[in-house]
């Protein structure tokens, strides 16, 4: 099987997490700049058979759009045309940098660490893959 690839863009910086070969486990990847995204995906999809990509939509409760909501969709745009036979879904992302960070704290992770706004993206596009997950 092929793993599938989460995104948590963001317009400074990209959390990335991936499943495990067999689609069991959620893992951060790492966090780059968000300019980064297309050259690293080629990379990584160079060395790893990827099947999905699942990207965070930002909404608000109402569903209106977010002022990061018009940045995913140009994201998910290259994305389209850089990798036009790869299937990209989108799914709702509410709440998930709040769910790293209380994540973080249960981890007992020192203040300093849980401001690392790198990590935080990095384990909210973990948070994003394992709720895809557990809704299959």
């Amino acid at each position: 099987m092929a793993r599938i690839l989460s995104i948590d863009y963001g317009g400074k910086r990209t959390g990335i997490a991936v499943t495990d070969p067999m689609q069991i486990i959620a893992t951060g990847l790492t966090t780059i700049e968000s300019k980064e995204l297309i050259p690293f995906l080629r990379k990584y999809f160079a060395a790893e058979p990827v099947e999905l990509i699942i990207i965070g939509m930002p909404v608000n409760w109402d569903e209106s759009d977010t002022h990061g909501t018009p940045l995913v969709r140009a994201a998910i745009k290259k994305l389209q045309t850089a990798f036009p036979q790869m299937p990209i879904k989108e799914v709702d992302e509410r709440y998930t940098s709040k769910m790293a960070k209380n994540a973080m704290f249960e981890m007992g992770l020192k203040k300093k660490d849980r401001r690392d706004k790198k990590l935080v993206d990095e384990i909210a596009a973990t948070i994003i893959l394992q709720e895809y997950m557990q809704h299959l």
